[in-house]
């Protein structure tokens, strides 16, 4: 577990493969609960390569000194993360 926002990652390995690969983040929010985009990338195996790009939002709440996950959503495709932002800013103009 991360003491400080900055540490947490989605970085996932297993048996010395690096199966989610995160590519950035974005701290949305700071402070008890914490809330973080990443734009990441699975590991294939069978084809033995990277997928297309995905993101994620997770939230994560501090307790005794460490950031715990707490939910997340994930976001499948670049045609819903369009979607979500074509949303998102047609409400914040009105």
């Amino acid at each position: 577990m991360a003491a400080d926002a900055e540490e947490i990652s989605i970085n996932y390995e297993e048996d010395g493969t690096l199966i989610v690969k995160e590519l950035d983040k974005e701290i949305l929010s700071k402070g008890a609960w914490t809330t973080i985009l990443f734009r990441y990338q699975e590991y294939n195996r069978g084809k033995g390569e990277y997928g297309p790009e995905k993101y994620t939002i997770r939230r994560y709440q501090k307790r005794n000194g460490q950031y715990l996950p707490k939910s997340k959503f994930n976001i499948s495709s670049a045609k819903q993360a369009k979607k979500i932002i074509e949303t998102l800013d047609k409400w914040i103009e009105e």
